[in-house]
């Protein structure tokens, strides 16, 4: 391997003239510099990354561990992450827990193995153990899309699922439906209890009985899942005349199979999504869906990670940042009769 003594053999300087050109350049003469960049690149020299860490007591890597990197919802939450990492000068290692509280331990672990500079992390462990545990390494962690109950630790970026439940069953029964179902993922996720909380809590307000929102847990939040929970509610009697689901992979497999089943989307059943992602509005029945501001959720998560290990960790104080989510109201919930 090519080390920095060897560029400065090749170029003919010392290796703090290397050092310099790597990391100070403004500090070398133009022509000592130009003749170590020609030694670098002649010789292909990459810098130990590794090295410099030691040197300087901190990574420049933050990890991001999510449910499912397969979701366009923690993509665009990855891309909000990535662009304030490289603002910064930093980058982002990407995960998936695949949403396995075991695999969230075995990531933590690894993370704090290679002492990466702070986490964000989107918890699969509902009694936030795995946190805990991990946060005794002294490293810093940002929860993003989520909020640990009772963890006075640490920054915090969601979105008020709550209210995101309140208006997609609000939309649903201004529309004329009593019958709901709501389709959810694993319930063990806050984020999908919390969801149907708000829906319960609008059919409550309604004058409408808790029985009237009919309950399809499924054991993830994909598309597949989203085809079974649909043959599911097919099979219902009395079927529901809509459905709100707890993410929009769920409501795209959703409509596959009333599409498959012959079931007019909007007509027989109507369908609401949830985080309102790019194949939502580009889907066959344009999806109506709960808006998370995905990007921005994920780009000040950063922001607040490296702040809390950047050279104001001293001035940080924690946070706990609550976004507020929105309808987008498309023809997968309003029938011509309605």
């Amino acid at each position: 391997m090519v080390g920095i003594k060897d560029v400065a053999r090749r170029a003919g300087v010392s290796v703090g003239t290397v050092s310099n050109v790597i990391n100070r350049p403004e500090m070398v003469a133009e022509e000592t510099r130009e003749r170590v960049q020609i030694a670098i690149c002649e010789l292909g020299y990459v810098r130990s990354e590794s090295a410099r860490q030691l040197r300087a007591g901190q990574s420049r890597i933050i990890a991001l561990l999510v449910l499912d990197m397969a979701n366009p919802f923690f993509v665009d939450v990855a891309s909000g992450a990535e662009r304030a990492a490289r603002e910064a000068g930093l980058g982002v290692m990407m995960c998936n827990t695949g949403q396995r509280p075991s695999e969230e331990a075995e990531y933590l672990s690894f993370f704090a193995e290679q002492r990466v500079r702070g986490v964000l992390i989107t918890p699969a462990d509902p009694s936030g153990r795995n946190l805990a545990e991990f946060r005794r390494h002294g490293i810093s962690a940002v929860l993003v899309d989520r909020v640990l109950p009772g963890s006075p630790e640490g920054c915090s970026v969601s979105v008020n699922d709550v209210a995101g439940g309140r208006l997609a069953a609000r939309h649903l029964l201004t529309q004329g439906h009593r019958g709901l179902a709501y389709i959810s993922g694993p319930m063990h996720l806050a984020q999908c209890q919390d969801r149907r909380t708000g829906a319960l809590e609008t059919l409550e307000e309604a004058g409408l009985p808790e029985a009237e929102l009919r309950h399809i847990e499924t054991a993830r939040l994909d598309v597949a899942a989203g085809r079974d929970a649909g043959a599911r509610l097919l099979g219902m009697s009395p079927r529901p005349t809509a459905a709100f689901c707890a993410n929009d992979l769920l409501a795209l497999g959703m409509l596959q199979a009333l599409y498959g089943a012959g079931v007019s989307v909007p007509e027989e059943i109507a369908l609401v999504g949830y985080d309102d992602i790019h194949f939502a509005s580009a889907a066959a029945v344009p999806l109506t869906s709960v808006r998370q501001p995905a990007y921005r959720m994920g780009h000040m998560a950063a922001e607040l990670l490296i702040e809390e290990t950047g050279d104001r960790a001293g001035r940080h104080e924690h946070q706990r940042i609550v976004l507020q989510p929105e309808l987008v109201v498309r023809s997968s919930s309003v029938a011509a009769h309605r």
